[in-house]
């Protein structure tokens, strides 16, 4: 089998490479100048192609013979100066892949999602796999993109594609590795005293990836799935987070009337990443009691989670 994984050079990209390299002859996309330090010795086992998921002849090269699709690659960011290279990178690079997928006759996709793509209901506090998309303040530039490539994954499945589709919530990497979950072990790091009043859903991105790969293995396709480990507080997040890096904890809650004041925004950045920005939006979701319901996928698969202790001990091993 032959797959072809796009955003291979990225954080899910680079752990869904390592466990699917027993499935098959792996081949990547990337940009000639990408930095394949993610991927570590299985870089050099990789085949390469380089290219662009927005080049469309690129992706017609690359896609020739293959088997399997994983799209990883996406733009993450929470600028709203950003609104128009999201839709750009995840709306019509989603578009080109399904598109030449469907010319060359390649059938089988895993679309790599997020749960942003589900969008958020201030009135709906559980939120599971078939949860209706519906227009709302509460939808980032971010969310809004992600949600317009599902259609598009889910536009090819009626023209005879078979995908399956995960949404991963914070996938908690290792500090040194480039993820959104780095600026959340610097902002405990640095001993920074606030913390959200709302719940932070997360997974181990280990378990993401094995996950993928049941998923796969199962046969599982024309389906979607969460892919959360649990959610709680970020006060909780952070004291666990703090204890194991024997540092003192957020110890002051945000509250909502503090959000628009800029010397507040300026000490919570760190929340959401390096790529990310603090706004009024941004700031108000982190405020946000929301859980991701993982039900499905327990029963589906009935995967062991890690514990939220035992990740922070892996991610913030340097080795």
């Amino acid at each position: 089998m032959k797959i072809l994984i796009t955003g291979i050079t990225g954080l899910f990209g680079s752990y869904l490479a390592k466990e699917f390299f027993e499935e098959g002859e792996i081949h990547g996309l990337k940009r000639p100048k990408s930095n394949t330090d993610q991927l570590g010795a299985l870089a050099e086992k990789i085949i390469w192609h380089n290219g662009d998921i927005n080049d469309f002849q690129s992706l017609e090269e690359a896609f020739e013979g293959m088997d399997l699709i994983i799209h990883s690659a996406g733009l993450v960011s929470f600028d709203n100066k950003d609104r128009e290279s999201l839709l750009k990178v995840n709306h019509e690079g989603t578009t080109n892949v399904v598109n030449v997928m469907l010319d060359q006759g390649i059938k089988k996709i895993i679309h790599v999602s997020s749960v942003a793509a589900i969008g958020r209901d201030p009135e709906q506090r559980l939120i599971g796999e078939d949860h209706k998309w519906v227009d709302s303040p509460w939808n980032t530039p971010y969310s809004i993109s992600k949600y317009y490539s599902e259609l598009e994954v889910w536009r090819g499945v009626q023209e005879g594609l078979e995908a399956i589709v995960l949404n991963p919530s914070i996938l908690l990497a290792k500090m040194n590795e480039r993820s959104s979950s780095t600026g959340l072990y610097e902002y405990v790091q640095k001993e920074n005293s606030f913390y959200p009043l709302g719940d932070i859903n997360y997974i181990d991105v280990r378990d993401a990836a094995k996950i993928s790969l049941e998923l796969f293995q199962k046969g599982h396709w024309g389906e979607r799935f969460i892919l959360n480990n649990k959610s709680t507080t970020y006060q909780m997040f952070f004291k666990e987070m703090a204890a194991v890096m024997e540092k003192k904890a957020p110890n002051i809650p945000i509250k909502d009337s503090m959000i628009p004041l800029a010397s507040l925004l300026s000490k919570i950045a760190g929340l959401f990443g390096k790529k990310g920005i603090v706004n009024k939006q941004t700031s108000r979701l982190a405020q946000q009691q929301i859980r991701f319901d993982n039900t499905k996928i327990k029963s589906v698969l009935n995967p062991q989670f890690s514990e939220l202790k035992e990740t922070f001990k892996w991610a913030l091993n340097e080795k």
